[in-house]
């Protein structure tokens, strides 16, 4: 009896020690049963604990032994999990996927796989990329968001829709009588709004870029929001000006309908304006340190001018006079008359002035010409001369060709004219040919035996040598040296060598 009980006591205690053993090793796989390895990477491996089970369409057909961070391929740092699966399972195609799913609301989890359909297999510690495993967001992250910060904004923005809710159950019931209406409106709305035409698609990118540009003065338009409120209080005290702007808003948005399709071209020259005008902001930059220097310049000077401007309405508003008054448009048109009159004359008698000087010549003469002493002041200097009588001769009235001494008459000696029959100024190469002052025997031609002069009837009579005459006076330096005057028309001065002739300058 005594072997009895020791052998059922051996025997319970063996079985005992077995299933600590078994239940201790359960985590990792019951001994004796065939596995396969197989890993899989992933970006964050805090779900999953070792020990975890893997299943496949809910029933479990391993576990995770082993978890440990790893670089992944991308470069990036991960999780590696190394399960272990029943040898039953079989290979599992290359395009399997993993999830790691939630077991219990108490957070535990397991690994989900899902088989593939590729022809090919993982094989035995093959691995599954990154790129085919998940991690879908769970409950309890959900849950995680609702921090103190948020349950308590949360329950602003609830009982702030409770106050403005309340007292306007009449309000929502018409509301909700004329939604079906709204949204049979909203139909062409949406159809037109789904048309690529519109381009919703490039408003939307557009409107991301515009609030990534009013991140940074967020602050400012708070408090322009904020500043807006007076303007609603004024708008709420006169609630039937605001009705009769809400009464004119179809036809404006019908007229500013039609103006927005005249403007697009503006708009799109606008645009191509726009894009050019970047290259000139690039360098305005790069020029910013020299305006800036140019405006700290300009800022007292502005400040000084500010009396001008005073002093300059003055004379704007006399301009304005002037404007106004109906004779300032004749005086004008005889202005421009005699600028046209006067501006080929001026041409012509310019070259007298600046290459031959007559117009000072002129009054050297005439002052000593009026230079003889008498009791009441000076008087005219004169020398009579009678000349021979003759055909042409300079004492008698009527002449009608050079004196040539011709019809002598009393035998006295003949005249002749000592002088060019024309006076220029330049030649039309504009080189100087002052011919007045430059006194010569015009020269002669005979015809049958006669003298007879020859009169020029080109534009310019050349003189006796055949070449200009040059300039008419001599210059004195500071030195006490001299020089010709000029010997050509100035440079960049318009002139004509014949009165009404065709205007040429001097390069």
């Amino acid at each position: 009896m005594l072997t009895s009980n020791v052998l059922v006591g051996s025997v319970t205690t063996l079985v005992v020690v077995v299933a600590v053993f078994l239940a201790y090793n359960a985590n990792q796989g019951l001994p004796f049963v065939p596995t396969r390895v197989l890993h899989v990477e992933m970006q964050n491996g805090r779900e999953l604990l070792r020990g975890n089970e893997v299943r496949e369409g809910g029933t479990r057909i391993g576990i995770v032994d082993q978890l440990r961070p790893a670089e992944l391929p991308g470069g990036g740092v991960g999780a590696v999990a190394t399960l272990k699966l029943d040898e039953q399972v079989g290979a599992l195609p290359v395009d399997s996927t993993a999830t790691i799913r939630t077991r219990s609301a108490l957070g535990l989890e397991y690994l989900d796989i899902r088989r593939g359909r590729s022809g090919r297999t993982i094989p035995d510690g093959g691995t599954i990329p990154v790129s085919q495993t998940q991690q879908p967001v769970e409950l309890d992250q959900v849950f995680s968001i609702f921090d103190r910060p948020t349950r308590r904004a949360v329950a602003g923005n609830i009982k702030e829709l409770g106050d403005a809710l309340a007292g306007r159950g009449a309000d929502l019931n018409a509301a909700i009588r004329d939604l079906p209406r709204t949204l049979g409106l909203l139909a062409p709305v949406a159809a037109n709004l789904a048309d690529a035409r519109t381009g919703l698609a490039n408003l939307v990118p557009a409107l991301e870029r515009t609030a990534g540009v009013l991140a940074p003065v967020g602050g400012r338009l708070a408090r322009t929001f904020t500043s807006l409120a007076d303007t609603f209080a004024a708008i709420s005290h006169d609630p039937r000006a605001l009705g009769d702007t809400i009464d004119k808003t179809p036809g404006t948005l019908a007229v500013g309908t039609r103006s927005l399709a005249v403007q697009v071209p503006f708009l799109r020259e606008t645009a191509a304006f726009a894009r050019d005008l970047d290259t000139a902001t690039i360098e305005l930059r790069r020029a910013l340190p020299d305006l800036n220097a140019a405006l700290r310049a300009a800022i007292p000077v502005t400040r000084r001018s500010s009396g001008l401007y005073r002093d300059l309405q003055a004379t704007m508003a006399a301009l304005l006079d002037l404007v106004r008054t109906p004779t300032t448009n004749a005086a004008l048109r005889g202005l421009t008359a005699t600028v046209t009159t006067l501006q080929p004359q001026l041409r012509f008698l310019g070259p007298f002035v600046t290459v031959c000087n007559y117009w000072n010549i002129w009054w050297t003469f005439i002052s000593e010409h009026l230079s003889a002493p008498t009791p009441q002041g000076t008087a005219q200097r004169a020398m009579l001369d009678l000349a021979t009588l003759q055909n042409n001769t300079y004492s008698v009235a009527g002449a009608v060709a050079p004196a040539n001494g011709e019809g002598v008459i009393g035998g006295g000696p003949p005249v002749y004219l000592h002088n060019q029959p024309y006076n220029h100024a330049v030649n039309p190469a504009g080189q100087a040919d002052c011919t007045a002052g430059q006194s010569g025997v015009v020269q002669r031609l005979y015809k049958n035996g006669q003298p007879r002069f020859k009169i020029a009837v080109d534009a310019i009579a050349p003189n006796q040598f055949g070449y200009p005459l040059g300039p008419t006076y001599k210059t004195f330096g500071p030195d006490g040296g001299q020089g010709l005057g000029p010997s050509a028309v100035p440079a960049g001065e318009t002139f004509t060598a014949l009165p009404g002739g065709i205007a040429a300058q001097v390069p």
